[in-house]
């Protein structure tokens, strides 16, 4: 195996380890919103209600993990889109939120784990363009 190879299998294993973060923290936040052991999200976000909105974000999270650990072409689109559904969670809106105090364990990791995805899928990108036809 390559440098290169290597390489990118290596950020492949990141991306993945980012995601099942992101899952895990999704996960716990909506049992808390379940069970309403505190703190948990609102029950409602305009323009929808949090719990579908979750199980949305964990159905493009899980698909994104398989599509990344295939190496399949689509991976990064999904893997992006995760990271954006996240940020109505864990964006930087959130520093202003009264029960930061509460919740910025979860804020930081989160925010650190869709800051890996998003180099992942800047690299990805490069090393497609760079690998194309001249």
């Amino acid at each position: 195996m390559s440098n290169a190879e290597e390489s990118a299998a290596q950020q492949h294993h990141l991306a993945s380890a980012a995601i099942v973060a992101l899952l895990v923290i999704i996960g716990v936040m909506l049992l808390a919103l379940f069970s309403r052991t505190p703190p948990h999200p609102p029950l409602e976000v305009p323009p929808f209600a949090l719990a579908p909105f979750l199980g949305a974000t964990l159905a493009i999270g899980a698909a994104a993990f398989h599509l990344v650990r295939q190496g399949a072409r689509y991976g990064c689109a999904l893997a992006a889109l995760f990271a954006l559904t996240v940020l109505v969670s864990f964006g930087p809106q959130k520093y202003f939120d009264p029960a930061f105090s509460r919740i910025w364990p979860a804020l930081i990791t989160g925010q650190i784990a869709v800051i890996v995805i998003v180099v992942w899928c800047v690299a990805t990108w490069r090393r497609g363009r760079s690998a194309g036809p001249s």
